[in-house]
């Protein structure tokens, strides 16, 4: 009879050396709060591809401030935040989808005043001809960048994530994906 009650006492010991490890157990601290990229720029609804302009009269006649990055990936951010400002209505929001409708990589070079000199694809969609010609064309249409001033002209690359919704995110600056 005294096995059945060593049983018992070893049951109950295990179990409050487990609620016990539970309790005490610390819980991971909270990452601290921070607002996406795409959250900081106000939310328009986007219209078609097609009728899209690259950019607002209005923001064709201001000047970027300088850029004082000294690395090509330090302007790199520098040159996606001033993407993101010409193209508001064009940043897809949010966790991008699983099922990207295309991928890029683009190198851009620009000279001391922000001007872009050359565009060389390292990984063009090319099952997407129009998604290629619409950087280019987004890009090209947001000159001048901040003239990277501590280097004299800079090569940078980013990566274009496309949604079939023709709204992207530069990898520099992207909010993930689901």
């Amino acid at each position: 009879m005294k096995a059945p009650n060593a049983l018992k006492f070893l049951l109950l010991v295990s179990t409050g050396l487990v609620a016990w490890l539970v309790g005490c157990a610390s819980k991971p601290a909270p990452e601290p709060e921070r607002a996406p990229v795409a959250a900081q720029l106000p939310a328009t609804p986007a219209a078609p591809l097609s009728q899209t302009p690259a950019r607002a009269p209005e923001t064709m006649a201001t000047k970027p401030p300088p850029s004082g990055a000294t690395t090509a990936l330090a302007y790199r951010r520098d040159a996606a935040r001033h993407l993101y400002n010409q193209n508001r209505d064009r940043i897809f929001h949010g966790k991008l989808p699983p099922m990207l409708h295309a991928v890029g990589v683009l190198q851009v070079q620009v000279d001391g005043a922000g001007h872009v000199v050359a565009l060389s694809w390292m990984r063009a969609p090319k099952h997407a001809p129009e998604v290629v010609a619409e950087i280019e064309r987004s890009v090209r249409a947001a000159a001048p960048f901040p003239a990277p001033v501590r280097m004299g002209r800079v090569t940078y690359t980013d990566t274009w994530l496309w949604d079939r919704s023709g709204h992207f995110q530069l990898d520099t600056l992207t909010e993930g994906q689901l």
